[in-house]
């Protein structure tokens, strides 16, 4: 999940974003466009499994949109299917948890993916940004460029998200929420 364009790409709202483009980019693939999912789009063969790769183009509040076009294209018949990396206030900066399931906590793209897909029950990569200082700056927090102190933290988020997708293609949900929840 992120927003499109280069305006944001070095924000905090953009780290699902940069781990998916690192996935890819891990497996010699380039995310590309794909109008019919308003998203960009690349396969990777992952053990046995062919995995889509995403980044919606719609803008983070609107991924749902993008999600409904990658489901014409993948059907998904099991909601653990569906991975979504983002940004999570909840935790420190850096830190990645795998969660199945769940609520919003107030993040629109998350509602949005929710109302489209019809379930909570997906599979959440979750990179933590923290929280800002000042209470009800929370827009401005998320769309702006952190210090570079913070952003070597997100960075390593970010290949551990990378690192998340990957294992739990490969391992399976449970097993790599055992060994990356954890650390």
């Amino acid at each position: 999940m992120g927003n499109p364009g280069r305006a944001y790409e070095k924000t905090r709202h953009n780290l699902g974003a940069l781990a998916v483009a690192e996935a890819a980019t891990r497996h010699g693939v380039e995310l590309m466009p794909n109008t019919r999912s308003k998203a960009l789009l690349a396969e990777v063969k992952l053990a046995s499994e062919i995995a889509a790769l995403a980044f919606p183009q719609t803008y983070v509040n609107n991924s749902g949109q993008a999600l409904r076009g990658l489901i014409r294209k993948y059907p998904i018949s099991n909601p653990e299917s569906l991975l979504v990396v983002h940004d999570e206030l909840d935790l420190p900066p850096g830190v990645v948890r795998v969660k199945k399931g769940g609520g919003v906590a107030g993040h629109n793209g998350l509602k949005s993916i929710v109302a489209f897909f019809g379930s909570s029950d997906f599979v959440r990569i979750r990179i933590g940004i923290g929280r800002p200082m000042a209470s009800g700056a929370i827009v401005d927090y998320v769309l702006s460029v952190p210090p570079s102190k913070e952003r070597e933290l997100l960075m390593v988020g970010v290949a551990r998200a990378a690192d998340a997708i990957e294992e739990i293609i490969v391992m399976g949900v449970d097993a790599a929420m055992n060994r990356l929840n954890v650390r």
